[in-house]
């Protein structure tokens, strides 16, 4: 759904442009009362669209971060209007602070990067964000060390099983086949059957 064009509205006390954003899942959804919303906050213009928050593309958000200008507003109705997860909202929040813009949310009063406690949340925010993320890549690289412990073997699964190795040297030394012919035969590349036949020999050494 297309964000609507009329022109967007002055914040008087502070000379700032309030853009809105609004957002539902369906079709089947309405967005009146999220319009409502930021029409009474004081927002003229508002972006809105119909579209799942687990999609990357969003147009009418794109849209609106691409006409931000230093000293505008973005304002939703709630963050999860806005942000798919706390990483996407911290990325939106840094994008909207990079061209001096600010981002404030009605249900959420805390979320307000236009002033210090604001922007002190979600700096907090982002550093919760960046321990779970540490913690991600502890727990994974943990258990892959365990796992390997146990035998556990990671990658792609070989093309060829040793029984067909075998086959392909005896159809080229044996056979006098090509590893092109053998390849065929067993109907893989070329290239992966000189890799197999290769690991296998350096193996055997």
């Amino acid at each position: 759904m297309k964000g609507m064009n009329t022109p967007a509205a002055l914040d008087l006390e502070g000379g700032r442009l309030l853009l809105g954003y609004a957002r539902v899942s369906t079709d089947g959804q309405d967005l009146s009362n999220q319009r409502a919303d930021l029409h009474a906050a004081g927002c003229s213009r508002i972006y809105a669209e119909k579209i799942t928050g687990t999609r990357r593309e969003r147009p009418e958000l794109a849209r609106l971060l691409d006409h931000l200008r230093a000293g505008d507003v973005v304002t939703v109705a709630r963050l999860d209007r806005l942000a798919r997860s706390t990483r996407d909202l911290l990325d939106i929040a840094e994008r909207i602070h990079a061209v001096g813009a600010g981002l404030r949310s009605l249900a959420e009063p805390w979320a307000d990067t236009t002033t210090p406690a604001g922007r002190m949340v979600l700096t907090v925010f982002a550093g919760i964000a960046e321990f779970e993320r540490s913690l991600i890549i502890d727990r994974t690289k943990y258990g892959r060390e365990a796992a390997k412990a146990r035998g556990v073997k990671f990658g792609p699964r070989p093309t060829l099983t040793p029984a067909q190795i075998a086959h392909a040297r005896e159809l080229i030394d044996q056979s006098g086949r090509t590893v092109k012919d053998a390849a065929a035969l067993l109907g893989v590349h070329r290239s992966t059957l000189y890799r197999a036949l290769g690991h296998s020999e350096s193996i055997s050494r």
